[in-house]
């Protein structure tokens, strides 16, 4: 698989597994009904952050980011929804052939890039 869509998929996985984290944290400290999203949601963005580090660290040693865009892309796991936001930000940035194509073929050999 290639190493941006493994970073796009783990940076909007872990903005969501943020949401459901704030909203247990809602539940449970502002409304005191339930500790059921604290207990759910802080287990799996613990995963999810672990994940989009190593993704970010993967993708900007196969893209070659320069050390400052390595450190902002470690740096969005920490505030809310922030990996959302570099991933965007990287997307727009990236070289127009850095993408392929679905089902293109690879110099006619039939093979789908992917």
């Amino acid at each position: 698989m290639q190493a941006f869509r493994v970073f796009r998929i783990t940076a909007v996985a872990e903005a969501i597994s943020w949401t459901g984290l704030l909203v247990g944290m809602f539940l449970k400290y502002v409304t005191e009904t339930t500790e059921a999203g604290v207990w759910l949601f802080g287990r799996l963005h613990g995963g999810l952050f672990v994940a989009y580090l190593v993704a970010t660290l993967w993708v900007a040693r196969a893209e070659r980011w320069s050390l400052w865009r390595t450190f902002f892309g470690l740096a969005a796991s920490v505030p809310p929804l922030t990996t959302l936001i570099f991933e965007r930000w990287v997307a727009k940035r990236r070289p127009a052939g850095s993408t392929p194509v679905p089902g293109a073929a690879t110099a006619g050999t039939g093979v789908p890039t992917t």
